[in-house]
């Protein structure tokens, strides 16, 4: 069985340190590595891999947004989100794009070699760090109403500012926040309401009076 992959990730470091592991699983084949989602999707039209690596945050876009059109396009093709980000709102929103796992940039070797065995399967995967976090943010979820009450004055901010076309990186700028914490608003705002992506968001934003 060999099992080919591919990374996309902006960090030289990350990209080394998963080839470093790689050499001493021979039936683990790296084909290729992407620093921007431009050159990823640039790269999947010429040849798939079996399992792609993908960070959320890459210069140009952000994982939640590759996922979803990645799937569609090759739906043979199975994504491992390899991340920093120990949040579950992150996870829950990557899993509901239909990527099949999610783990720790500092997660050890092996865990890696399994995550990568398990997806390629087609079964999910989770970081036993993160499990802890996804269980309790469902159970904070499952008490929550989607309705305008649950979201938060920032929450009901951002969610105009998308409503009005706004990227992540615009929005930042224009509220002097970070890329990463926009995003995580936006995770925020897409569980509240229950939406898989950013057109559907805006459709119920509208239709429920959210925003106009």
């Amino acid at each position: 069985m060999q099992i080919r992959i591919a990374i996309a990730d902006d960090h030289p470091l990350v990209i080394g340190g998963v080839q470093n592991v790689l050499h001493r699983y021979p039936h683990i084949l790296l084909m290729g590595t992407y620093p921007t989602g431009t050159a990823l999707m640039e790269g999947l039209a010429g040849v798939q891999p079996d399992v792609l690596l993908l960070d959320i945050q890459l210069p140009d876009q952000t994982g939640d947004e590759l996922a979803p059109v990645i799937i569609k396009k090759y739906p043979q093709l199975k994504i491992l989100t390899l991340t920093n980000f120990d949040s579950s709102l992150y996870a829950q929103n990557m899993f509901r794009h239909g990527v099949l796992g999610y783990i720790l940039k500092n997660a050890e070797e092996r865990l890696l070699i399994s995550a990568i065995e398990t997806v390629f399967e087609g079964k999910e995967f989770l970081d036993p760090a993160m499990k802890e976090k996804m269980e309790h943010a469902a159970l904070r979820i499952q008490k929550r109403s989607s309705s305008k009450s649950t979201l938060t004055l920032r929450e009901k901010e951002i969610l105009q500012l998308l409503v009005n076309g706004g990227t992540c990186p615009q929005i930042a700028e224009q509220l002097y926040l970070s890329v990463n914490t926009v995003v995580n608003y936006r995770a925020s705002i897409m569980l509240k309401l229950d939406v898989s992506n950013t057109a559907a968001l805006v459709k119920k934003a509208l239709l429920s009076g959210l925003a106009q």
